[in-house]
């Protein structure tokens, strides 16, 4: 057997090798990834904290400004109670404090102050800096559910505090009660990424103060709520003053943010800090590792830190919750959370969970259960008890799954299942497709690539749990399902290739990054079979072709093709380590026999884009699991399929490491070399699924139904093929009679195709279909405008086949124009009575796709000199986030025309309202029709 790394395991009877009173906070440097694309923030948060006490530098929603601030930043707005660890989307910065001096005002551009990095500091649990403006210096610190600010005013005169409830995202409803002159309650619900968020707080100062400015309301009086956006609260100070002031949150009510408080009862703001350290440190001394490299050290604590920052505790200290229905509910038994970003997390951090965090992985759980319950089904991108539908797949199920199989307990396996079931069973998402199909297609639902290879591997994590639980039914089901992946397999070209109207899509460029992928391209996800490593590697045609294959991957041109997408950063090749699907990909080298391939690209990769510095991350942090990744590598060890209940093994990066779990059980790690790429931590051996079938799962692909457009003229040749070889057997209706498929045939008129495939067992494939249409005409269209590569429709003809878009652009059939007017001239090949003329556009304002301000038609009988028959003006509010498609109907006098030219105005540049505010508008643009 060929060498590699390996982790000899020793499970000690107790945990007196640990240095318990190490200070392992100290090498957490909070700045690491708040520059570049990191999207961290720096400030004060406890471990799973509900308060995340920070400075905001951005208040435009951009971005790079998701976390609330940015190093390249040398303003600050304010200090607010929350914010998100590494997102790609903006939101939380709720109740926002800010000192001043002097006159208070109300404006943000007023009440910010310049700062200095050189005034900075920030630490495990606490931050601080001196404000430019009036010279204040702010340290923070924070418990679970209380952020503690300190202020020291460093000349006399009044100083303010301004609460500002309109602080970054939407406010719907914002109110303020005033208790006494130390203490005022707070409602801040808000829409953003989350569409309807609660958060209560309970504000105390240590010093009287008096409310001296308040914006858009009547003045306050004592015990009465009314309706805020901003107010200040001011005092005389003397030079060298100091305020302190604690605020509590709470998603449940003013209750509960004043049970909250109790949490820090004194004043001493140093006590405060020093427990905040104390806590960060009982939960980093988790992992000890040992290296004479600071930055190293600094490197790893700062990553275990990342992935402790979330998910984050959302309920109350007496367990009461706001539960996905909006109600109220308590949590008995366990401790309720929020902030999941399963699509990221599932592959490393909850892995790593399982490890040194049991206790909260069942927690996890439970909270999915109850959302289940409340929401109706398990959590995508859960966020303050709101379903985002951020992301794809139901990747619970993962969690579920990796948990159950460690042995991991404290929830209900049976409701658990019962969950994860029914979110697999549901309509929505593409899914209705894909249980027909066997595969998700361009016309059913975008990103269908992606979609249909992470709900097979989500499937196989339930087939998983149904063997555990011996339901042998649902088993079969489950794991025929995981084996989706085989149907959009192109053996002929190595990928992983969208398919439209039951045959591959054309042209297939692998780099292209479109509408067919998430946040990627097909490099980025031919590789995404965690489920059935031995049947991919088998598909390529055996182990050395599937080396050469990931030899490809890392050395290929960096470059991508069609749409930019930023998260595509950190290219070793095509291999995109700033973005989760690549993640794993170094890892497969050790299932063909190659470890030492493994460890190169690993160690490069810990070593090179992992850094001590404010752009030391690659890509988002992603709610910890751009950190877990180097946790975990770092130790050697990976899950490159969670749902097993091993982890595959690389050379650690550390000579010496050891983890604690919290069974009282310590894990001693080292970097000697072993037999084996496997490491099981002592767990007990269980069914593993698709292991037990050596020649792979048995399963039959579907076939592929081609041909030169989905539209045509006169006739269309069809062709079918088999990926395997497979009979093919097919019908012009669903349930008429299928015969044998020998040889290409034709059709002339407008025809629906169903096919399926009988292997060499008698087993029958899914049955696919296909739809060509025999065009309404025969006009041709010449496109004075460029579209966008990625939004072509099929081609120019795509805009008079007859083939109408739906309101999902995504799926492919709208033709794009960005930052340009749209014009094209149809040659109506014959001189013909006009008296209407359509063309159907789309809006979804958050895709920066709007309607034409205005759209013109115009006629001509020589294509050189034209009449102006028709303006149509524009009717939907630019606002209207809803996606629309509207008609632009240009109903005219009746005239003989040969050529109708149709001319739609861009909105122009994105407005001041707009997240992506100064960007170019798109047109949408689909059907033309002439009557």
């Amino acid at each position: 057997m060929r060498k590699t790394a390996f982790l000899f395991i020793t499970a000690l009877l107790s945990v007196s090798a640990f240095s318990q009173n190490k200070n392992y906070a100290e090498y957490v440097n909070p700045f690491v990834g708040t520059g570049g694309h990191g999207h961290t923030f720096p400030g004060a948060t406890l471990p799973f904290g509900m308060v995340q006490l920070s400075p905001d530098t951005r208040i435009d929603g951009s971005w790079d400004g998701c976390g609330g601030y940015h190093y390249s930043d040398d303003v600050i707005y304010g200090f607010s109670h929350t914010h998100l660890n590494g997102v790609g989307v903006s939101d939380y910065g709720d109740i926002m404090l800010m000192p001043t001096m002097g006159k208070p005002s109300l404006n943000a551009k007023a009440y910010s102050s310049s700062f200095s990095h050189q005034n900075e500091k920030a630490a495990a649990g606490f931050y601080s800096v001196k404000l430019d403006k009036h010279n204040i210096d702010v340290d923070l610190t924070a418990s679970t559910r209380v952020g503690f600010h300190k202020y020291t005013f460093n000349k006399d005169g009044q100083a303010n505090i301004i609460l500002d409830l309109n602080h970054r995202d939407k406010l719907l409803q914002g109110e303020v009660k005033i208790i006494d002159n130390r203490t005022i309650e707070i409602l801040r619900r808000s829409e953003a990424w989350a569409r309807d968020q609660y958060v209560f707080a309970r504000i105390e100062f240590n010093v009287p103060m008096k409310v001296t400015n308040s914006k858009n309301s009547k003045l306050i009086s004592d015990n009465e709520a009314v309706k805020y956006l901003a107010l200040s609260f001011s005092k005389p100070v003397k030079k060298g003053e100091i305020i302190l002031v604690k605020v509590a949150l709470s998603p449940t009510g003013y209750e509960g943010a004043k049970l909250n408080m109790t949490e820090i009862k004194h004043w001493d703001f140093e006590k405060a800090r020093k427990n905040a350290e104390s806590l960060w440190n009982k939960e980093l001394s988790k992992i000890e590792v040992t290296s004479d490299n600071k930055d190293k050290l600094a490197i790893f604590y700062t990553a275990l830190y990342h992935t402790m920052m979330q998910p984050n505790i959302a309920e109350d200290l007496d367990g009461k919750y706001r539960g996905r229905d909006n109600k109220i509910h308590v949590a008995d038994n366990f401790d309720y959370y929020t902030v999941f970003s399963l699509w990221d997390t599932f592959r490393g951090a909850h892995p790593l969970y399982t490890l040194i965090d049991k206790k909260r992985t069942s927690d996890y759980i439970n909270t999915f259960i109850k959302q289940y319950e409340q929401g109706g089904r398990l959590p995508v991108w859960e966020l303050a008890s709101n379903e985002t539908d951020c992301m794809i797949g139901y990747h619970s199920v993962s969690v579920i799954a990796d948990a159950m199989v460690k042995g991991i307990k404290g929830f209900d396996y049976e409701k658990a299942f019962e969950a994860a079931k029914h979110s697999a069973m549901l309509d929505h998402l593409g899914l209705d497709a894909y249980k027909k199909n066997g595969f998700i297609s361009i016309d059913d639902e975008h990103e269908s690539v992606s979609k249909t290879l992470e709900y097979a591997y989500d499937d196989w994590c339930i087939a998983q749990m149904a063997q555990l639980l011996k339901k042998n039914e649902d088993f079969e089901y489950f794991m025929q399902r995981s084996q989706n992946w085989k149907n959009l397999y192109d053996k002929e070209t190595g990928f992983m290739r969208p398919k439209k109207n039951g045959g591959w899509d054309k042209p297939f460029e692998a780099r292209e990054v479109n509408n067919n992928f998430t946040e990627g391209n097909s490099w980025q996800y031919s590789f995404f079979v965690p489920q059935d490593i031995p049947g991919l590697i088998a598909a390529h045609g055996g182990k050395e072709k599937f080396e050469a294959k990931l030899d490809e991957l890392f050395s290929a041109p960096t470059a991508t093709t069609g749409r930019q997408q930023a998260d595509i950063t950190g290219l070793i090749g095509q291999y995109a380590h700033g973005n989760e699907p690549s993640h794993h990909m170094a890892y497969l080298y050790n299932y063909v026999d190659k470890p030492e391939k493994t460890k190169e690209k690993v160690h490069y990769i810990l070593n090179e884009f992992y850094k001590n510095t404010p752009d030391g991350l690659i890509g988002n942090e992603d709610c910890g699991q751009m950190s877990a990744w180097y946790v975990l590598s770092s130790l050697g060890i990976y899950s490159v399929t969670p749902g097993l209940e091993a982890f595959t093994a690389v050379e650690p990066l550390f000579k010496n490491a050891m983890i604690k779990t919290d069974d009282f059980t310590t894990v001693s790690v080292n970097n000697k070399i072993g037999e084996g790429n496997y490491v099981s931590f002592d767990l007990r051996e269980r069914f593993r699924g698709i292991n037990h079938y050596p020649d792979g799962f048995p399963f039959t692909t579907v076939p592929t139904i081609q041909s030169e457009s989905k539209a045509f003229k006169d006739k269309l040749k069809i062709n079918m093929e088999s990926n395997l070889g497979n009979k093919i057997y097919y019908s012009f209706t669903d349930n008429g009679d299928f015969k044998e498929y020998t040889q290409p045939f034709e059709i002339d008129k407008t025809t629906s195709i169903f096919a399926y495939c009988l292997d060499y067992r008698g087993e029958k494939s899914s049955t696919v279909n296909a739809t060509f249409f025999k065009k309404p005409n025969d006009y041709t269209i010449d496109i004075k405008s460029k579209y966008s590569a990625q939004y072509h429709a099929g081609g120019p003809q795509g805009l008079v086949d007859g083939v109408m878009g739906t309101e999902n652009w995504r799926k492919g059939d709208w033709q794009g124009y960005q930052a340009q007017n749209f014009e094209a001239t149809i040659d109506l090949k014959k001189t013909t009575e006009v008296s209407e003329v359509t063309a159907r556009f789309l809006q979804d304002t958050r895709a920066w796709i709007l309607m034409p301000t205005k759209v013109e038609y115009y006629v001509s009988k020589d294509n050189k000199k034209f009449e102006l028959v028709a303006t149509v003006n524009n009717t939907l509010d630019a606002k209207d986030y809803e996606a629309k498609v509207m008609a632009f109907d240009g109903k005219i006098k009746a005239t003989k025309a040969r050529y109708v030219k149709v001319k739609a105005y861009n909105f122009g540049k994105l407005p001041e309202w707009h997240q992506g505010a100064g960007g170019d508008a798109y047109i949408f643009v689909d059907e033309i029709t002439v009557r």
